[in-house]
């Protein structure tokens, strides 16, 4: 008995269904792709519920012949190809015939088409890839096709479907690229009646960036143009210090179809090198036009790998064509505050007021700037700070008097501003001393130096008293935190402005200087934003802030969570958001940065809870607040660094998991130079 079948037609399109049809997303691109190739110059793409109840795509291109309405659900039917040999030139979107047929198995579909303007026109419907009606009806020139109910005979598909957001996610982006590969096309892609994207379709590809990722990203773009005998590029990069936290803002399009090519964005990134910081990328849409012989789409069922014939050279041509253009500029960012001019130009000063019951207002920045050694040069001045601790502006310049005041400094966790303003301590049972270790009560008055270590109260370095969460480490219950003593250290020197070089009676230390303030800083804001709404202050200008359409839909939907963390942000209509009041405890100057950088975290999270919204605010804060690498202290502000280093729960790394401390014992050392063999 024969084992080997032919598959039934409907079975063999479900099959090529999967491949093609992979999600809702799938179908908008397959539908809008052929749109373009019938020459349309307005698109407009409504869905509902994710697209998983509905979707349609309306144009007005060249619509579909009445006697071709039939054969174009059939598999493999195409008018883009006709020979093997067009197989090596296709200068269109579609060509292998799949989209309709595949999309028409798993679904149901009404398409009404028509060739002209004199009001006549095909309908047809097909459910389950079984033809119902195909007959005349009154349309429009351009076709209308209506996709619902998506995998409702297919339903292993559809149980593997992700949210309706994350659906729309996918959607939107496909909308995105396709609207910035063709900028004289104007897109309109509707979500339950609500607008998503508007293109004006005038060919300005400036303007569709405008519309995609806001007019702050447009300003921030740079035009490239360039050619050689084989490739020609056309399109916009971003400046360095316009960036975005992934590779989703890179949009690299051939032959008017975006494309995901590792290759490209690798030599994309080398042309940003070290113009970018760590884990950053930019934002860029680039064009590659070249000979049809020089690609080949036929690659992957969704086209979007290609596979180039001059690979290394077009790799080269991008990598240097985007290099020259980024270093033929200024790239000196222009400030984002006004400050006070040597004329008396206006600024504005954003005072900061207490907000624990019966505290004096906090020093404002005039105070702070009369006192030559404040603490601004090291941007420290958020946290609390030890009575005498960092001062100068690191030079070798006199240190503060052990318990002057600090202008600026925050009183330590349940401590009013007067105790810390005078240097007072509050006696504890089994409070923390300088380096960490126990002692019965705190000192009384001042700080002290001696063993050449400068030793400030230790009720200015309480341990924080941090609600445990997932990312954290924990005390023990008794308050010992299971963790070895920090040891006792005399500081000897810095090294290369980024290492601070201590010893004891056992090793030398080595302890990298930003590592230890993102700890120190981290413990900080953790305990802070455990209750930000007692420090959320209104500023007197708001902070704007734009995103995509998509993303501001799901953020409108997330402003709570900003709620959590002391962030009053509120939508101020399209793509614009603008934040009221935040804590005055944020890093200075670096507002805005934490909270977009905070809004991408939310953006990206399925699932958000408290504590890891909480944990990640802290991170971003204490990274932007610390001191960095080559930048020089003076002995007492190293020496206080150490302090508070020593006072944190968990000295040894950095909120990113990175070694604070490493250590040469008198033994490595002696094996080092061949003491001992």
């Amino acid at each position: 008995m024969a084992k080997i079948h032919v598959l039934d037609e409907h079975i063999a399109n479900q099959i090529a269904a999967g491949e093609v049809v992979e999600r809702p997303a799938s179908v908008v691109k397959e539908l809008v792709e052929n749109a373009i190739d019938a020459g349309s110059t307005r698109i407009e793409v409504s869905v509902e519920e994710g697209g998983l109840q509905s979707i349609r795509v309306k144009d007005n291109g060249s619509g579909i012949e009445p006697e071709d309405c039939e054969t174009a659900f059939y598999r493999h039917a195409t008018s883009k190809i006709a020979n093997g040999r067009d197989l090596f030139q296709i200068t269109s979107l579609g060509f292998r015939g799949e989209a309709l047929p595949s999309i028409a198995a798993v679904s149901k579909v009404s398409m009404l088409t028509a060739t002209a303007d004199d009001g006549k026109g095909r309908l047809i419907d097909i459910e389950g890839g079984k033809l119902l009606r195909n007959e005349d009806s009154p349309a429009g020139r351009g076709s209308d096709l209506a996709v619902k109910e998506l995998f409702y005979n297919t339903p292993a598909r559809l149980k593997y479907m992700k949210s309706i957001q994350t659906e729309l996610g996918h959607i939107s982006d496909a909308m995105y690229r396709m609207a910035l590969a063709h900028p004289d096309i104007s897109f309109t892609l509707h979500h339950n009646s609500n607008q998503l994207l508007h293109t004006l379709g005038n060919g300005d590809l400036l303007q569709v960036i405008a519309a995609v990722y806001g007019t702050s990203a447009a300003k921030a773009m740079l035009p490239v143009a360039a050619e050689d005998p084989d490739y020609r590029i056309s399109g916009y990069i971003s400046r360095p210090e316009w960036t975005r936290s992934n590779r989703n803002a890179i949009t690299t399009i051939v032959g008017g179809r975006y494309i995901r090519s590792n290759g490209l964005n690798a030599a994309i990134l080398r042309a940003y090198h070290t113009l970018l910081p760590i884990n950053r990328f930019p934002l860029l849409v680039l064009d590659l036009d070249m000979h049809p012989s020089l690609v080949d789409v036929n690659v992957h069922p969704a086209k979007l790998e290609v596979r180039f014939s001059k690979e290394i050279e077009l790799y080269a041509f991008v990598e240097d064509q985007l290099r020259k253009v980024l270093l033929g500029q200024s790239l000196i960012p222009r400030p984002v505050k006004e400050t006070l001019g040597p004329k008396g130009s206006s600024s504005f000063i954003q005072e900061q007021f207490a907000f624990s019951k019966g505290s004096p207002p906090l020093p404002g920045k005039e105070q702070a700037a009369a006192d030559p050694a404040a603490v601004q040069s090291l941007g420290v001045q958020q946290g609390p700070l030890p009575a005498g601790g960092f001062t100068g502006s690191g030079d070798n310049t006199a240190a503060r008097p052990a318990g002057t005041p600090l202008p600026g400094a925050y009183p330590a966790a349940g401590e009013t501003r007067a105790a810390a303003g005078a240097g007072g301590t509050r006696e504890a049972a089994g409070s923390y001393s300088s380096y960490g270790s126990k002692s019965n009560a705190a000192p009384q008055g001042s700080g002290s130096a001696g063993n050449g270590r400068y030793t400030p109260p230790a009720a200015s370095f309480p341990r924080a008293q941090l609600p445990s969460a997932e990312a954290v480490w924990a005390p023990a219950a008794d308050g010992d935190t299971g963790l070895p003593p920090f040891p006792e250290l005399n500081y000897i020197g810095q090294h290369h402005g980024t290492y601070i070089v201590a010893q004891n009676d056992g090793a030398l230390y080595l302890i990298d200087q930003h590592a230890a303030h993102e700890r120190v800083n981290y413990e900080f804001y953790y305990e802070k934003f455990g209750r930000p709404e007692e420090a959320s202050q209104e500023l007197l200008l708001p902070i704007t802030l734009e995103f995509t359409p998509s993303e501001s839909r799901q953020l409108s939907e997330r402003l709570h969570w900003f709620q959590q963390a002391g962030v009053y942000l509120e939508h101020f209509g399209g793509q614009t958001f603008l934040v009221r009041s935040l804590p005055y405890w944020f890093p200075d100057g670096d507002e805005k940065a934490v909270i977009e950088e905070m809004a991408e975290w939310v953006l990206s999270e399925r699932h958000i809870d408290l504590a890891k919204l909480r944990e990640k605010s802290s991170i971003l804060c204490s990274c932007k607040a610390s001191i960095k690498a080559n930048q020089k202290l003076t002995e007492h502000e190293v020496e206080s660094l150490l302090v508070r280093l020593a006072a944190c729960r968990q000295p040894y790394t950095c909120p990113h998991g990175r070694p604070i401390v490493i250590s040469f014992s008198a033994y490595d050392l002696e094996k080092l130079f061949k003491r001992v063999m």
